[in-house]
């Protein structure tokens, strides 16, 4: 587990954050990687010297590999009053997709909703990714399901660019935020 903080959600405010890596507070976050699958991929997470997160590993393409992902559990995160996400990130170059889990289900299993966004090498960068731009699916399969934002159970980032090698992504915070 890596602590961070969750606040609660004032609806006044145009940015509210919700998790703070530089803060103290115990959730449960895993590390899900191709192997599930057979693939070779490690991805790890760690506190950063500054106490951000930090979400690194390698990402391998062998016995049908190409993903590593960091998962959150939120409990329910009702972000209705919200257009999106806002996080702040210091980045490898690689484009990664911001990656949420609601109470919706396929064959009994969550629904994934991602949406891309890319990072520049060694530079803080602030990323909007506006629910919109979510795009609904099951192990790889495109599914016609809408997300509803008063419903998330789970805030996560994959990396799965089909680029094998090292990565390394720095996370400081991540917000909700409105139009």
């Amino acid at each position: 587990m890596i602590p961070f903080l969750a606040c609660g959600l004032a609806a006044a405010e145009p940015v509210k954050e919700l998790m703070n890596f530089q803060k103290e507070q115990e959730i449960k976050m895993v590390i899900v990687d191709d192997g599930v699958m057979g693939g070779l991929s490690q991805g790890k997470m760690k506190r950063a010297e500054n106490g951000n997160l930090l979400f690194s590993g390698t990402l391998s393409l062998e016995n049908n590999g190409g993903f590593s992902s960091l998962r959150m559990d939120v409990g329910l995160l009702d972000l209705e009053d919200f257009q999106g996400f806002e996080l702040k990130v210091k980045g490898d170059g690689r484009s990664y997709n911001l990656r949420l889990a609601t109470d919706e289900r396929f064959r009994r299993s969550p629904i994934s909703f991602q949406s891309e966004f890319k990072t520049e090498r060694g530079t803080w960068t602030t990323v909007r990714v506006p629910f919109s731009a979510l795009k609904a699916s099951w192990r790889g399969m495109a599914l016609k399901t809408a997300f509803d934002p008063a419903m998330i159970e789970q805030v996560g980032i994959i990396l799965a660019d089909k680029k094998p090698g090292a990565f390394a992504l720095e996370v400081e915070s991540i917000s909700a935020f409105k139009k």
